[in-house]
């Protein structure tokens, strides 16, 4: 039961971060919006850092159940391991949402089922490794 709900808070809070909490990051991690918006060749990169820091808060969001349950089942997973999920996941959701915002790859739908499929990979990681 335990690891059930640890999945239905990380499907959560992912929900928040990528819908509710995204904000003008949403906007501004597209280079059309730079193009639209400003008339400085100085901010034709700057679609990065806001898409690197929305991966980032999603990355952390979805581990925030993990540590919660980690702490109230006196788990303690490896440092290597945290930081390694959580740069794996950093970096495929900064390339999966570029992948949709800039280059137009793929659709909602694909974005969404890889995000999921990070929030199960990192799930049963976790789960895993506590056994």
């Amino acid at each position: 039961m335990k690891e059930t709900i640890l999945i239905l808070c990380m499907l959560f809070f992912h929900i928040v971060d990528d819908y509710y909490l995204q904000g003008w990051l949403s906007s501004a991690k597209q280079k059309k919006w730079w193009k639209q918006n400003t008339s400085s060749p100085l901010y034709k990169n700057d679609y990065i850092m806001a898409l690197v820091e929305h991966a980032f808060s999603w990355t952390f969001m979805i581990h925030v159940p993990i540590v919660i349950y980690s702490v109230i089942y006196g788990l303690q997973p490896s440092i290597y391991l945290l930081l390694v999920v959580f740069t794996v996941n950093w970096l495929i959701h900064t390339i999966t949402d570029n992948a949709k915002a800039n280059l137009m790859k793929i659709n909602l739908i694909q974005d969404q089922w890889i995000h999921i499929a990070q929030i199960f990979v990192t799930w049963t990681i976790y789960v895993v490794m506590s056994r």
